[in-house]
C-alpha cells in the first residue's frame, strides 16, 4: 500500500478534521499479512483482506475478513472468523457488529470467553443503553472445549461486562443429561462462585455420611460456606464460616460448627462427652497504621476432641487453640507487643496473660562507640490454670527487665569475637490462690560470655560430574564457640512461681540471653557450646545449590547443675543434596555420656520426574522425656505418588510403628482426571491398638474451574480429603 493511502487513512482514523471536533479518535486500522496489505474503499469505510483485517481501539481488537467501519458512530460490522478482544472478555463468530464507542455487540451464532467461564448462543443483542448484552438459547460452562462435557443452559443470558452474566430458566447439564434446574443464575467475574460441595464416603466411626458444603459471596470483599454435615452413626451437624476483608481495617474470619453427637465418647478423665458439641472461632488481623499491627482470636469449644473428632486437620495443625489479642508496634530498633490471652474452657493447662506488655531493643550500635547494645523488658499479670482444675490455680505480678552489652570485633581479618555482659532483674508479687505458698520476690541475675567463630571457603571452579550435576564446588566450613557465665541467681527458680518454665525440647536449648526465654527457670550455668557447619555448594540449572549441609554442635558444662550432666548430647543436621531431584535429610541426637542413640530422624525424597516421586522415612526415639523409655517410637513412614498416564493417578502412604509391629496407618488415593472435572477414590485404615480398626471409604469430586484444594494442597496432608 502506498505512503499516501497509509496517510489517509491516519487522517481518517486517527485525527479529527476541523469541525468535527467532537469525533471520536483513536481508531487504528492493519493488515494480518505479512505484506501488510489489504483493499479499503474509502468512500464505503470497507477494508477487506484474504489474510484479516484489525481494528484497535483502546482496549478493544477485532479482527475479521471483511470489515465495515463507520469513523461517525465508531461501529464496526465484521464479516468472516470474526474474533473481538476486549480485557479479558474474547468473543468470536461469523458476523459480528460492535461499536468501540459504546462497546455494544450484535451477532448471531457466538462463543465467548470470559475468564472463568465459556459462553456461546444462538444471537446476542447488545442493550444501547446500559452496556449489557443478552444472548438467546445459550449455556455457560468452565469446560473449555467446543464440545463441553457440561454445561448451565437457559433460554436467555445478561452478561455485564467485567460483573456478572445470568442465566434465566436455566438447565444443569452434564452431557445431555439434565440434572438441576435453575428459574435464575448469576455468576459473578469479580467474587468467587456460588456452588456445591458434597463429600461421601464411609467410615467405621461414624457409618456412611455426606459432607455438604454451599460457597457464596455476598461482595467482591465478603464470602462465607454453610456447612451440612450427615453421619448415620454420629448425626446431624452443620455451620457457618464468613470471610470478610475490609481493606484498611483488616480481615475478619468466623467459623461456628454444631453437632448433636449420638456417640461423643469420653474426654481424657473418662467422662462421658455432652452429645450437644460445638466449636467457635473468630479471628480478625489489621494494619492500624504503618508497623502498627493488630491480631485477635477467639477460640472456644465444647470439650477438648470436637476438632479431633471432626476437623482432623485442624487438630493435628494445632491440638490447643488460644485466644488473645495483640498489638505489635515497630521502631527501626524497637518493638512494642502488648498481648492479651485467657482461657476459654478449663479442659487445656493455659497461663493466662492478663495483660503481658513487652519492650524490646533489638542488637543495635551505640552511636559511634564500637558497642552493640540490646535489651527485653516486659511486665504481665500472670494466672496458670490447670486442665480440669485437677491443681488449684496460682497467679502474680510479675516485671522484668534484661539488658546486654556487646563488642563485636574481626582480628586478622578472619576471627570473629563477641564479648558481651548483661543482667536482668525480676520482680514476682506475692503468689495468690487457693495453694499459694510463695512471698513477695526479687531476682537478680549477671550474665557473660563470649562467642568466637570464623568462616573459611575454598573454591574448585573446574570441578564437574554429570552423576552429581556438580558445575564447580564451593566448601565453607564455619566453626564456632560460645561460652556463658550465669554464676547463682539471689533466688532459685524453686523459689519463683513458674509461668514460663523450661519445657523438655527434642532438640538443644538456646544457652545465651535472650534467646533463652524460660524466664522463671534461670539458673546458674557455665558452659561452652561448640558448633561446626560444613557447606559444599555447587551450580546448577535453578542457581547454587547446596550438596551438603551439615551441622554438628555439643555443650561441655564446666560447672554442671544436679539436673545435668557433664556433657550435652550429641546433635547433627544433616541435609544431602546429590542430584537435583534426589534429598536425604537426617536429624541425630547421641548421648555421648551413654552411648547410645537418643533420637533420629530420615528422609529420602526422590522426585526424578512429573510421573512419580517417593519419600522414605525413619523417625526413632528412644524415649519422650519425662515419661519413661516405653514412649518412644520405632516408626517407618512412606508416600509415594504415580502417574499412570494422562488420566490416571495413585498415592499410597503408610505408617509402620516396628516396636510393636503394627501398621498404625494406611492411605491410599485413585484418582481420575475427566478432563473438566477431577475425582478420587480415597481409602484410610488405622489401627489404633486399642478397640476396633478405624476404616474410612470416600469419594472426592472437584472442578478443575474452582479447585476444592490448591495445587498440592492435599499431597501429603491426606486427612484433608476426609473433611
Amino acid at each position: 500500500m502506498s505512503l499516501a493511502r497509509w496517510f489517509l487513512i491516519g487522517l481518517l482514523f486517527g485525527w479529527s478534521f476541523a469541525g468535527r471536533a467532537a469525533e471520536p479518535a483513536g481508531i487504528e486500522l492493519r493488515a494480518l499479512s505479512d505484506e501488510g496489505d489489504f483493499e479499503y474503499d474509502e468512500a464505503s469505510g470497507v477494508a477487506t483482506s484474504p489474510a484479516g483485517v484489525q481494528v484497535t481501539y483502546g482496549d478493544a481488537t477485532l479482527t475479521a475478513h471483511r470489515i465495515h467501519v463507520s469513523r461517525d458512530s465508531g461501529e464496526v460490522t465484521a464479516d468472516g472468523q470474526v474474533r473481538l478482544q476486549r480485557g479479558l472478555e474474547v468473543w468470536t463468530g461469523d458476523h459480528i457488529t460492535y461499536n468501540f464507542y459504546t462497546r455494544t455487540i450484535d451477532t448471531g451464532a457466538f462463543r465467548a470467553g470470559l475468564k472463568p467461564i465459556f459462553a456461546g448462543g444462538e444471537s446476542l443483542t447488545g442493550g444501547k443503553t446500559n452496556q449489557t448484552e443478552t444472548a438467546t438459547n445459550a449455556f455457560v460452562t468452565t469446560d473449555d472445549f467446543s464440545n463441553p462435557s457440561y454445561r448451565v443452559k437457559a433460554k436467555s443470558l445478561v452478561f455485564v461486562p467485567g460483573q456478572y452474566v445470568e442465566a434465566h430458566k436455566a438447565t444443569l447439564s452434564i452431557g445431555k443429561v439434565p440434572i438441576f434446574y435453575f428459574p435464575k443464575y448469576r455468576r459473578y467475574f469479580n467474587r468467587p462462585p456460588g456452588d456445591f460441595e458434597v463429600l461421601p464416603g464411609f467410615r467405621s466411626l461414624y457409618g456412611a455420611y455426606a459432607l455438604g458444603k454451599y460457597h457464596w459471596s455476598l461482595t467482591t470483599n465478603f464470602n462465607g460456606t454453610v456447612r451440612l454435615d450427615l453421619r448415620s452413626k454420629r448425626g446431624v451437624a452443620g455451620g457457618l464460616d464468613l470471610n470478610g476483608d475490609l481493606h484498611e481495617y483488616g480481615t475478619n474470619q468466623v467459623m461456628t460448627y454444631y453437632a448433636y453427637d449420638n456417640k461423643p465418647g469420653t474426654n481424657s478423665l473418662g467422662e462421658y462427652i455432652d452429645a450437644n458439641r460445638w466449636r467457635v472461632s473468630v479471628g480478625h488481623s489489621a494494619f492500624l497504621t504503618t508497623n502498627f499491627t493488630f491480631k485477635a482470636a477467639v477460640n472456644a469449644q465444647s470439650d477438648e476432641y470436637i476438632t479431633r473428632d471432626f476437623f482432623e486437620s485442624v487438630y493435628r495443625s494445632n491440638i490447643q487453640p488460644q485466644s488473645f489479642a495483640e498489638f505489635d508496634k515497630l521502631w527501626p530498633n524497637f518493638t512494642l507487643d502488648l498481648l492479651a490471652q485467657g482461657q476459654l474452657y478449663d479442659f487445656y493447662e493455659t497461663t493466662e496473660r492478663l495483660p503481658d506488655i513487652k519492650f524490646t531493643g533489638t542488637r543495635q550500635q551505640l552511636g559511634v562507640s564500637p558497642f552493640y547494645y540490646e535489651s527485653e523488658s516486659s511486665a504481665a499479670y500472670l494466672r496458670h490454670r490447670f486442665a480440669y482444675d485437677s491443681q488449684p490455680a496460682y497467679e502474680a505480678f510479675r516485671a522484668d527487665t534484661y539488658h546486654q552489652l556487646l563488642l563485636p570485633q574481626t582480628f586478622f581479618g578472619w576471627l570473629n569475637v563477641a564479648p558481651r555482659v548483661g543482667g536482668r532483674f525480676t520482680y514476682y508479687g506475692e503468689e495468690q490462690g487457693v495453694a499459694a505458698t510463695l512471698d513477695e520476690q526479687r531476682r537478680w541475675v549477671f550474665n557473660t560470655g563470649m562467642e568466637v567463630s570464623t568462616k573459611a571457603s575454598r573454591l574448585w571452579p573446574a570441578a564437574k560430574s554429570r552423576l552429581l550435576e556438580v558445575e564447580g564446588l564451593r566448601h565453607i566450613i564455619e566453626p564456632s564457640v560460645n561460652y556463658v557465665f550465669v554464676p547463682d541467681p539471689t533466688t532459685a527458680p524453686r523459689q519463683l512461681p513458674q509461668f514460663d518454665p523450661e519445657l523438655n525440647s527434642f532438640r538443644l536449648l538456646p544457652v545465651d540471653f535472650p534467646d533463652y526465654n524460660a524466664i522463671d527457670s534461670i539458673d546458674t550455668q557455665n558452659a561452652f557450646r561448640f558448633g561446626l557447619r560444613n557447606r559444599v555448594q555447587t551450580k546448577r540449572r535453578d542457581g547454587v545449590d547446596n550438596l551438603a549441609n551439615w551441622a554438628v554442635f555439643m555443650d561441655w558444662r564446666l560447672d554442671p547443675r544436679p539436673d545435668q550432666r557433664t556433657y550435652s548430647d550429641l546433635y547433627s543436621d544433616l541435609d544431602l543434596k546429590p542430584r537435583s531431584w534426589m534429598t536425604l535429610s537426617s536429624e541425630l541426637r547421641y548421648d555421648i555420656n551413654e552411648t547410645f542413640l537418643r533420637m533420629a530422624n530420615h528422609a529420602l525424597t526422590l522426585e526424578p520426574n512429573s510421573t512419580w516421586s517417593w519419600t522414605f522415612g525413619h523417625r526413632y526415639l528412644f524415649e519422650v522425656p519425662g515419661q519413661g523409655p516405653e514412649s518412644g517410637n520405632n516408626l517407618f513412614l512412606s508416600s509415594l505418588r504415580l502417574k499412570l498416564n494422562e488420566n490416571w493417578s495413585l498415592r499410597a502412604a503408610q505408617q509402620f510403628e516396628a516396636r510393636d509391629g503394627h501398621m498404625e496407618e494406611q492411605y491410599y488415593t485413585v484418582q481420575r482426571d475427566f478432563r473438566s472435572w477431577t475425582g478420587a477414590l480415597v481409602f484410610r485404615l488405622r489401627d489404633p491398638r486399642y478397640g476396633e480398626n478405624d476404616f474410612t471409604v470416600a469419594v472426592m469430586l472437584s472442578l478443575k474451574a474452582f479447585p476444592r484444594y490448591g495445587l498440592g494442597s492435599e499431597r501429603d496432608v491426606h486427612q484433608t480429603l476426609l473433611e
